[in-house]
């Protein structure tokens, strides 16, 4: 079946109006496509024939092939976006998303690593004293120690990373500036060194060994590894060290606001579901520390 004419229109309304990235734009289409199929709305007409009903079965359909509850509230939130849209341009005369509302989520805690897991000592032993090795190790402790996306780091520019902070690009391109350590930008400046016998003048800061730029994949299988080696976590993803960031900069007493500032959430809810983890952490330290809290 071909795809809703206007959703070539649509999506280029995501990227210049909106500043989606190109991977949210991606989302957004397989999303659009999947219920443009199911419902088989090929023109304006149809489109003004869909309604909550109808959007309600594909969420039956979708449920029953074992999509989660997130997945499905993403593409819901997908079709909201389309339909405003099109209700915008004059297409439909009215939403029929009003009076659908999507399965609860299920509110998954953030995996991280202990403290004790990534010790400096620990860390620094999986890691080459070759170019490829110093690129890995600073990856890893860039990740870590600033609490940016995968997406974010491979998109860094060489005159991004100074010696006090990183600039970063954000979703919908909003920029955040992060406070690096002078023990942080001491590796910064030996990567830098090693990458000159890789490349000349380099416009992306991570490269790989061939002097092109980094892609999401490549982190992600390096960070999986490496976290692998170093924890017992089961997920091994860039993100979880993100999380990791996040947890323990709460745990050290960062501020809600400091910590949404550093992550570049949009809000503050976004930020506080670290909280949790932060509240265990407390927990331990009050069964430990006060006369009538600690355990027995």
């Amino acid at each position: 079946m071909a795809p809703f004419f206007l959703l070539d229109d649509f999506l280029q309304y995501l990227i210049t109006e909106k500043r989606f990235s190109e991977h949210t734009c991606i989302a957004y289409r397989k999303d659009i496509e999947q219920f443009l199929e199911f419902s088989g709305v090929t023109s304006e007409q149809e489109a003004n024939e869909v309604d909550s009903k109808l959007i309600r079965g594909w969420v039956v359909s979708l449920m029953e092939n074992n999509y989660t509850s997130t997945s499905v509230n993403r593409k819901l939130s997908s079709l909201r976006t389309y339909f405003k849209w099109m209700l915008r341009q004059g297409v439909i005369d009215a939403s029929p998303m009003q009076s659908v509302v999507g399965p609860k989520n299920q509110r998954r805690l953030p995996s991280f690593a202990q403290q004790n897991e990534l010790e400096q000592e620990k860390i620094e032993l999986l890691f080459e004293g070759d170019f490829e090795g110093c690129r890995d190790r600073l990856i890893f402790e860039v990740l870590y120690q600033t609490g940016i996306r995968s997406s974010e780091l491979v998109n860094l520019k060489d005159i991004d990373v100074q010696s006090d902070r990183i600039k970063v690009l954000g979703k919908r391109n909003k920029e955040r500036f992060i406070p690096i350590s002078g023990e942080l930008y001491y590796l910064v400046q030996e990567y830098r060194e090693l990458r000159n016998q890789v490349t000349v003048s380099p416009e992306n800061f991570f490269v790989l060994s061939s002097g092109k730029k980094l892609y999401p994949k490549f982190v992600y299988r390096k960070i999986n590894s490496y976290l692998g080696k170093a924890t017992e976590l089961e997920k091994k993803s860039p993100h979880v060290l993100r999380h990791t960031f996040a947890t323990h900069m709460l745990n050290s007493g960062a501020g809600m606001e400091v910590l949404k500032e550093l992550l570049g959430h949009a809000n503050l809810s976004a930020t506080q579901i670290y909280t949790h983890n932060s509240f265990s952490q407390l927990t331990h330290i009050y069964s430990q520390s006060h006369p009538r809290g600690r355990k027995k």
